[in-house]
């Protein structure tokens, strides 16, 4: 059976969405148009061009984290170094080593544009600080005169992943036709794009067309959100790279944390993430393991008291 599906962002956390992922395959379900924010959108990026939760698997317990946190040595000096990379980049991390791992892995399916993935098969979330707006990638690409089938699938990703002042803002430059047409100064042909989290973590909305089941064509959307209770580890706050963490780690679970409105609980699997925070990118294998297990559990139990008939009873009566 097909199904849409949602995946939230959640940093390193993201690791459990693959497990959940391995439980739908595991129950028979496929996919049909994915999307996510953050690294949601990596999970999204790698099931549309075809990656099976299997291969996922072995990426994602092989993905150098760390790696992706890599400076020039000019930056690496102890505190100077950090404070200068943000006044001159606006991020402590550039991002272009995440943006390279996830072009490598869709070359291997053959995939660069989204022009080369099947149309309306994926969608990618961003923010775009410059003009506060949530971005649907690739179909907001035309506003800044850029046509969306030859827009990088890696770089929506990595501006989706964008965590402010953590990774630098992707900078976009409006076409010269459009900028012209709109008559704006050479300073206001840029936009500073960041993480989709900042203006919607769980994009559940993005498919509700698809939600008004008819009689004869219905394919339901299952959202995967990352659930934690970090009551019991408060953020520790020692200084400007700590307090940052603790600012995006907040905005990123805290407003779903408490509430999720009783008409999606049906389509929305609750992965607990074990304690783990957003930017712990030094996370070992074992911990790696964890949630990914965590996230098949879910999955798997989630699965196993959905039902299709109450789905098509639940979203027939609140799309009327």
């Amino acid at each position: 059976m097909k199904i849409n599906a949602v995946f939230e962002g959640g940093g390193v956390k993201g690791t459990s969405l693959a497990g959940a992922v391995q439980a739908a395959e595991n129950d028979g379900f496929s996919f049909h148009r994915v999307a996510g924010t953050s690294s949601g959108s990596i999970v999204a990026a790698l099931l549309a061009v075809g990656y099976s939760a299997e291969e996922m698997r072995h990426l994602i317990m092989e993905m150098p984290f760390s790696s992706f946190l890599q400076r020039a040595p000019i930056f690496q000096v102890k505190w100077m170094g950090p404070a200068l990379r943000l006044l001159l980049k606006k991020g402590l991390y550039s991002g272009e080593r995440l943006e390279y791992w996830v072009h490598q892995r869709l070359l291997e399916k053959g995939v660069r544009t989204f022009g080369d993935v099947q149309p309306g098969r994926l969608r990618i979330i961003a923010s775009d600080i410059s003009n506060g707006r949530l971005l649907v990638i690739p179909d907001d690409m035309k506003q800044y005169g850029i046509d969306p089938n030859r827009f990088l699938v890696s770089r929506a990703v990595r501006m989706s992943t964008s965590i402010p002042y953590f990774f630098d803002p992707v900078i976009i430059r409006h076409s010269f036709q459009s900028a012209v047409r709109k008559s704006k100064p050479f300073n206001k042909q840029f936009s500073y794009i960041v993480d989709g989290a900042l203006l919607s973590n769980f994009p559940l909305w993005l498919f509700d067309e698809d939600a008004a089941c008819g009689e004869k064509n219905c394919i339901p959307t299952i959202g995967f959100k990352m659930v934690g209770n970090r009551e019991n580890q408060p953020h520790r706050i020692s200084g400007l790279l700590s307090m940052l963490q603790a600012i995006f780690g907040t905005m990123m679970s805290a407003h779903d944390q408490r509430y999720i409105e009783k008409h999606d609980e049906y389509r929305t699997i609750k992965i607990p993430t074990l304690g783990i925070g957003t930017t712990d990118f030094d996370l070992t294998l074992e911990q790696n393991m964890a949630l990914y297990a965590s996230g098949l559990e879910a999955g798997t139990n989630f699965f196993k008291e959905w039902d299709f008939r109450k789905y098509k009873e639940i979203y027939q009566n609140f799309y009327r």
